[in-house]
């Protein structure tokens, strides 16, 4: 068995953040990373982040990865494992593990989970080709790999994920023929669109895909073997259609897009087994990205000593999930009965308004209100 004060569940933008404020408040924390690499998705993401200083605007995201990294395992009281996927939580506090291919147990005072999103898909002929991908497997083969993932991309969805992965392909080299997007208006920051309408690309609001067609796989005689008799080679095409104000195809709007690659951001759900697990009561949250657990606006979930942050309490913005991390990081230490400044309590609940302000966060605060177990007090 494995004792530590405070178990951090993914070593992303809000684990670290977490780890490092609960670290610095004198809490022995032990961090649990199934990937290979800390950072989470900021070691993908090569633009320059917005906000303020205190989230490292103008910085990139790998280099935000960086600063996180260090302010967390600089502290002598804070341990990491990477390839180490937490597999259950128990009624009786215990955590559990797999590590490097061993199982381990671990008995923690306080858990913040961090594990962060998964990414969506949708439902059509032909979604299972090779060559239809999410758009943060795109941006892994990219950034991360230096692989380049397709020749002509056609990417659907115009969130923020969406745009930035269209401008990055076209960095790579990659050919964008175009974004496509089902609602009726652009859901990501203009400022991303019109780098890409600045490069040519157009991008058709009210628009779905019906369809992705690819080639039959054959032998060196033209004809197909009987193993791969049926088998689709790869993406070819992929055909779009207009959406009526129902959300439905009109018929005689289709076209048909020559392409080797379809790129799906069509937006995140997160990662919140481990809270339903913990016996946290959780709650259907569709601005927030699904299932989220109910907490008050100190990321404490309604099982004492849980916290939730990042993606895993609602998908946000990275900057967002830093905040909330730290956040949770120094509600844990007054937990756990530490000394914690109010102070930084109070500016990182500031951080988060600023963050949530505007039209483009009417969506995101409406979401946390509907979670936070305070519904009288909106934390906006």
């Amino acid at each position: 068995m494995i004792y530590t004060d405070v178990l951090v569940v993914g070593a992303g933008p809000a684990g670290l953040s977490a780890a490092a404020a609960a670290g610095a408040a004198g809490a022995d924390v032990l961090i649990l990373e199934r990937g290979h690499q800390p950072g989470g998705q900021l070691v993908k993401q090569t633009h320059m982040f917005f906000g303020s200083e205190k989230q490292y605007a103008s910085y990139r995201g790998f280099e935000i990865a960086d600063f996180l990294l260090e302010a967390a395992c600089k502290l002598p009281n804070v341990t990491m494992q990477l390839n180490a996927t937490v597999l259950a939580a128990y009624d009786d506090g215990v955590w559990t593990a797999e590590v490097s291919g061993k199982y381990i147990k671990i008995k923690p005072r306080a858990v913040i989970t961090a594990a962060g999103a998964s990414e969506r898909s949708l439902v059509f002929p032909g979604n299972d080709l090779p060559g239809v991908y999410g758009a943060g497997a795109v941006q892994t083969l990219m950034n991360q790999y230096g692989v380049k993932p397709a020749k002509r991309v056609l990417m659907l969805g115009a969130g923020n994920i969406g745009l930035i992965v269209s401008y990055q392909l076209l960095q790579a080299g990659v050919e964008v023929a175009a974004l496509i997007e089902g609602s009726p208006t652009i859901g990501g920051y203009l400022v991303h669109a019109s780098k890409l309408r600045r490069m040519g690309v157009p991008i058709l609001t009210s628009h779905t895909v019906k369809s992705a067609r690819g080639s039959k796989s054959s032998n060196a005689n033209g004809q197909e073997s009987s193993l791969e008799r049926g088998l689709e080679h790869g993406l070819e095409s992929v055909t779009t259609w207009r959406l009526d104000s129902n959300w439905q195809g009109i018929p005689g709007t289709e076209f048909t897009w020559p392409v080797d690659t379809l790129c799906i951001a069509v937006g995140l759900s997160p990662l919140a087994e481990l809270l339903w697990q913990a016996g946290c009561k959780m709650v259907f949250v569709p601005e927030l990205g699904g299932y989220v657990p109910y907490r008050d606006k100190y990321m404490a979930t309604s099982v004492p000593g849980v916290f939730a942050a990042g993606d895993s309490a609602g998908v946000e913005e990275a900057s967002s999930a830093m905040v909330g991390g730290q956040l949770a990081g120094l509600s844990a230490a007054e937990y756990l009965g530490l000394q914690v400044s109010n102070e930084e309590k109070l500016d990182c609940l500031t951080q988060l308004e600023e963050l949530r302000k505007g039209p483009a966060g009417a969506r995101i605060r409406a979401g946390i209100n509907k979670s936070l177990f305070e519904k009288e007090e909106p934390i906006c």
